[in-house]
């Protein structure tokens, strides 16, 4: 797996996973909802550790500088 995730988008990610957790732990959003985008802040946080997204695989993308 060739890292195709540059900084700032991992950054991005994990705030996006961040907020998103706050807010279904504070019942912002409850529900089915809130378990489908909870369950996506994981993946975020996932790939962000591991600076490899598999859809960025699929269609050919990179956020990150060349080597």
């Amino acid at each position: 797996m060739k890292k195709n995730m540059g900084s700032a988008d991992r950054v991005i990610r994990v705030l996006i996973a961040v907020i998103v957790g706050y807010l279904y732990f504070t019942n912002v959003i409850p529900g089915i909802i809130g378990i489908v985008l909870l369950a996506l802040a994981i993946i975020f946080v996932l790939t962000s550790l591991v600076s490899f997204c598999p859809i960025y695989a699929i269609f050919g993308m990179r956020t990150c500088p060349k080597d």
